[in-house]
């Protein structure tokens, strides 16, 4: 029976008693669906932050932040999903015509399996492959990776689907697992992020070739990002902490190559910016001419053979 106000209330709406009963009966039953409801998502989010500071406590006790990062993140994202999927699950369970309505689709399993076999291919093959990475351990989150010859940057985020990469640009790339799983990955952070950058010039025919290669390691060796790894033994034997070699003799020019270790790949490239600058100075005022291309163009006028570069024709037209 409804209580004496309510009922009071509706007979002035008027009413009748026993719609007023009915309606009450009804609103007592969904006000208790949805309190059910309401316990569940809050049981579901007490849970998920349990585990999810449960897992930060073993993260911040760990000595391989970086390994356990990978996992920590991975795991953080897989349990936030199976908590969400099983509360779905419950209230899915609790609701009669939802009920109703996953026993009838499963009735017809063969058809759903077939049809959600396809749906989901791509993203079951996303999930076993981030399971995969997580486990073998191509790279970790942190690392600087360079994936096929489309993407570089370094690895914010895995989750079950994809991988979060912050390029040089300070842009997220969103790479789904499988893909990357098809792809040769070069991680330059795996195991030693120490970095030898080759720094090339091309320098002409006509210049001294012994003086720019002394320049060349010269600026490499006083550049303050330059590092040193030679051995005791390399040291013994008097070897350059900057090795430069002429590696390729090419139609026009001479390329001259210095070998110089960096902290890691950022500061490896922007060493190399800076070499660019301060050897080609020095080559200015050293007289070392870095070549360009040049057409030599003949033709006759007055019975004279005349021989003309590009350079002197775009001077005269």
């Amino acid at each position: 029976m409804a209580p004496k106000y309510l009922r009071r209330t509706m007979l002035l709406a008027k009413i009748s008693p026993e719609r007023v009963d009915h309606i009450v009966d009804r609103l007592g039953f969904n006000l208790l669906l949805l309190l059910k409801v309401l316990v569940v998502l809050l049981a579901a989010f007490i849970v998920e932050r349990l585990l999810y500071r449960l897992l930060r406590r073993i993260y911040k006790r760990s000595d391989k932040l970086r390994e356990d990062a990978t996992r920590y993140r991975f795991l953080r994202n897989a349990l936030r999903f199976m908590v969400s999927l099983g509360a779905i699950g419950t209230i899915v369970y609790m609701i009669p015509s939802f009920k109703h309505l996953a026993v009838t689709l499963f009735a017809g399993a063969g058809i759903l399996v077939a049809i959600l076999g396809f749906a989901t291919q791509r993203a079951f093959a996303n999930i076993i492959s981030g399971i995969f990475i997580v486990s073998f351990k191509p790279f970790r989150v942190g690392d600087l990776i360079k994936i096929g010859e489309a993407h570089i940057g370094t690895v914010e985020d895995i989750t079950l689907r994809h991988t979060v990469i912050v390029t040089f640009e300070n842009r997220r790339v969103i790479i789904p697992n499988a893909v990357i799983s098809d792809e040769t990955i070069v991680n330059s952070s795996l195991v030693d992020e120490a970095t030898c950058e080759f720094v090339e010039f091309g320098i002409s025919y006509e210049s001294d070739l012994d003086n720019a290669m002394a320049i060349l390691q010269q600026e490499a060796e006083m550049h303050p990002t330059c590092i040193d790894r030679r051995t005791e033994r390399e040291m013994e034997l008097g070897e350059p902490k900057v090795s430069v070699m002429l590696v390729r003799i090419e139609d026009s020019s001479l390329v001259i190559r210095a070998y110089v270790w960096a902290a890691d790949p950022v500061v490896a490239r922007r060493m190399h910016y800076d070499l660019n600058r301060s050897v080609k100075l020095h080559f200015d005022r050293a007289d070392i001419e870095l070549p360009y291309p040049q057409r030599t163009v003949s033709f006759k006028e007055n019975g004279t053979k005349i021989a003309l570069t590009q350079k002197v024709i775009e001077g005269v037209l």
